[in-house]
């Protein structure tokens, strides 16, 4: 089973299930592609080269309606982390902007509206800002936040894509004037480049889904008990992944020259169990396992289609309900916790905005749920 993964930390579980034994315990024969940029990840899955990746929700899509290139059916059995992205802003840019003075979802709000008045105040053309793929959580996480602010991000901004990877060097070198990316660059950039990070994902959607595992779906067909044994692999490596105890040991391992190459302390940070003075941005630590992270929501495919359709990657008259559950596949997932007795949800389907903690009916004991909502609300 080819799996691709990129240079970050949400691909912890599949690394760790690899190193650790857990693909092997399930017997799986588990090969990883560590892929140079989204589009190797999104071009290798298309033509038969990977059988599966962790992956973009957006890019998923993307991929199965045929949005680049040739049509390449997935379907996503398991969620494979929540948070993890910050946007960050060269040191220039942010000394410019007016100060902010709130905390919390007001801050995030504040932010938005003071970067808008600066880009609309500027006399040098549009921002110049950089996310990992067109298809991909970050555009559309950015662009909503920018909207909330007043902008227009296909006037105000110009996009470009390049990968997680590179964002530091392109900063550094004022090819951009600011990124959003996945852990742990934006740390990176802001302990290299006196880059600042000034929004993290979790602040605009808390507890927001980010990557997922998709599979080729002529390849689920044919394998079907390969894959439930590969995911229950990935949930015991999640579950092991969430355990602050565990944060050291996974860390070292992504730190290695052939997974991410940065400093263990980089990884760390983003990593649930990072102390209060070294967690990444502004977020709790991303989320592998708890509050239902592993689950293949509905409502979450259903929201980015939505948005992918508000700016015209999707066309208007398709249906996203039907391309949602055609590609998550939940009860796939639940097949395989309920063989290593894990509670999961036992519906597919959420309303996304709780403002509080709530507890959620699993499949066998109730599960506790942080908020969900996003920062204007």
């Amino acid at each position: 089973m080819r799996i691709g993964v990129l240079r970050l930390t949400d691909s912890a579980p599949a690394i760790i299930a690899q190193e650790f034994g857990f693909f092997a315990e399930e017997d799986v024969p588990a090969v990883l592609s560590v892929e140079p940029s989204w589009g190797n990840i999104a071009d290798k899955l298309a033509h038969g080269f990977l059988d599966a990746a962790v992956i973009l929700p957006p890019l998923a899509f993307a991929l199965t309606q045929g949005l680049r290139g040739a049509p390449c059916h997935l379907i996503v059995p398991q969620a494979v982390n929540l948070g993890g992205n910050a946007i960050t802003l060269s040191r220039e840019v942010v000394d410019a902007l007016a100060p902010v003075s709130t905390s919390g979802s007001a801050a995030v709000l504040e932010w938005s509206r003071h970067f808008a008045a600066w880009v609309h105040a500027r006399q040098d053309g549009p921002v110049r800002l950089a996310v990992v793929h067109q298809f991909s959580t970050h555009n559309l996480l950015l662009r909503y936040w920018l909207v909330a602010g007043g902008m227009d991000p296909d006037r105000d901004v110009a996009f470009t894509y390049i990968p997680p990877s590179r964002m530091v060097e392109a900063l550094a070198r004022g090819m951009i004037d600011g990124f959003c990316a996945g852990a742990p660059w934006g740390d990176i950039a802001a302990a290299e480049t006196r880059a600042v990070n000034i929004v993290s994902s979790h602040g605009i959607w808390r507890n927001g889904p980010e990557k997922v595992f998709a599979v080729r779906q002529d390849f689920a067909d044919k394998n079907a008990e390969l894959l439930q044994a590969a995911l229950r692999a990935l949930l015991r490596a999640g579950q092991y992944c969430d355990d602050p105890d565990h944060a050291a040991a996974v860390a070292a391992i992504l730190a290695r020259p052939e997974y991410l190459a940065v400093s263990p302390q980089r990884v760390l940070t983003a990593l649930p169990g990072a102390g209060p003075g070294e967690r990444y941005w502004q977020q709790p630590g991303l989320r592998f396992f708890a509050h239902a992270a592993t689950m293949p929501w509905l409502s979450h495919a259903e929201w980015y289609l939505r948005q992918m359709q508000r700016w015209g990657m999707l066309p208007a008259q398709i249906p996203v309900e039907d391309v949602a559950a055609a590609v998550y596949r939940p009860d796939l997932l639940r097949r395989a916790a309920q063989s290593l007795g894990i509670s999961v949800p036992a519906i597919d389907s959420k309303t996304e905005g709780h403002l509080k903690s709530w507890t959620l009916e699993g499949t066998s004991a109730p599960i506790a749920m942080e908020p969900d909502g996003f920062f204007d609300l």
